[in-house]
């Protein structure tokens, strides 16, 4: 394997202008950049990043750790933060946990031993945060993207859910519907808590009373938006409309759908929180709360590589972001 020693031989160039090359850390002339490349390809030599980084103690990679790849959701993030990250010069690792707080120590610590510069975190549900503050208290930054950790204080690019879920009740109460279902996560985490608060707020604003029959908890999983849709469509509720707070249990509530027989929005009106690719099929089309995700992760990429680099200082804080309601076909005025 060669060395960049032998580089600069083949080049006739110093070490450091090979290595201003490479870094793009101070400009050379034309035509040296030309010999130096040529050099480099002709000995197809690669830097030895591992020495690189024992030396400047960096080593230009970052993890991002999500719960569920499976979920619409998450691959946007990764590809806002992996294109935020490409264009200053920083490799992301990708992690999933299958929502499993257990599963997320391990690539925590996985991520810890490959000394990645920074984590960016959307956590599994749980109470066990202990992972998390070993790591922000050895000085490696996290950035937590739409799910906080309960009572850490990390960076963090979350969605306004109250805000979203808020707004897609007060449009189905607007179209006549007072029998309003919730399918939920997992109340353990915040996001679940905070989508049923705006439930609750845009009911008790309108003067409806919340129906305990009317909550149910799924764990944002496609087979707890299908039991809990069959649970609902068999049950005696009588709603004439449910909100899915997340694209995943909507895919299951419409596979149940499919074998009820009901019809949307004829029988039940159907809204969802996640804009789902699937709605181009779907018909009717869906409303839906459409979450910025790619912007998220962007975002969140950004704050970390500022707090790598000693650009963004002082005490860490939250960025709220605020999805909109596109209204479709599922969700038209109740007769």
């Amino acid at each position: 394997m060669a060395t960049i020693v032998e580089v600069a031989q083949r080049a006739g160039v110093s070490i450091a202008t090979v290595s201003n090359v490479i870094r793009g850390t101070k400009r050379v002339s034309a035509p040296v950049l030309a010999r130096v490349q040529a050099a480099i390809r002709e000995l197809d030599y690669y830097p030895n990043e591992i020495a690189r980084s024992l030396k400047v103690k960096q080593t230009r990679m970052m993890g991002i750790v999500v719960p569920d790849i499976t979920n619409p959701f998450f691959p946007e993030v990764i590809r806002g933060a992996e294109d935020s990250a490409y264009e200053r010069g920083y490799f992301l690792v990708t992690a999933n946990t299958d929502e499993q707080i257990g599963r997320e120590r391990r690539v925590v610590s996985a991520l810890r031993s490959y000394r990645v510069d920074g984590i960016l975190l959307a956590s599994a549900p749980g109470h066990d945060t202990n992972h998390i503050q070993s790591a922000i208290a050895s000085g490696l930054p996290v950035v937590c993207i739409d799910r906080p950790v309960s009572g850490v204080k990390t960076d963090a690019v979350l969605l306004d859910n109250v805000r979203g879920a808020h707004e897609c009740l007060r449009h189905l109460i607007q179209m006549g519907h007072r029998k309003i279902a919730i399918i939920t996560g997992k109340l353990d985490a915040q996001i679940a808590r905070e989508r049923l608060a705006g439930y609750e707020k845009a009911l008790h604003e309108a003067d409806i009373s919340v129906d305990p029959a009317l909550v149910l908890e799924g764990d944002f999983r496609d087979e707890s938006g299908y039991r809990l849709g069959k649970q609902l469509l068999r049950g005696r509720s009588k709603a004439t409309a449910v909100f899915v707070c997340n694209g995943v249990m909507t895919l299951g509530l419409l596979k149940a759908l499919e074998e009820s027989g009901k019809r949307c929005p004829e029988d039940i009106a159907l809204a969802t929180f996640d804009d789902l690719a699937v709605d181009r099929s779907f018909h009717p089309h869906l409303t839906a709360v459409v979450q910025p995700s790619y912007e998220m992760g962007a975002r969140a990429a950004t704050i970390l590589m500022d707090r790598i680099e000693g650009k963004r200082t002082g005490e860490p804080s939250a960025v709220r972001i605020v999805p909109t309601l596109v209204v479709r076909e599922s969700t038209r005025q109740r007769r």
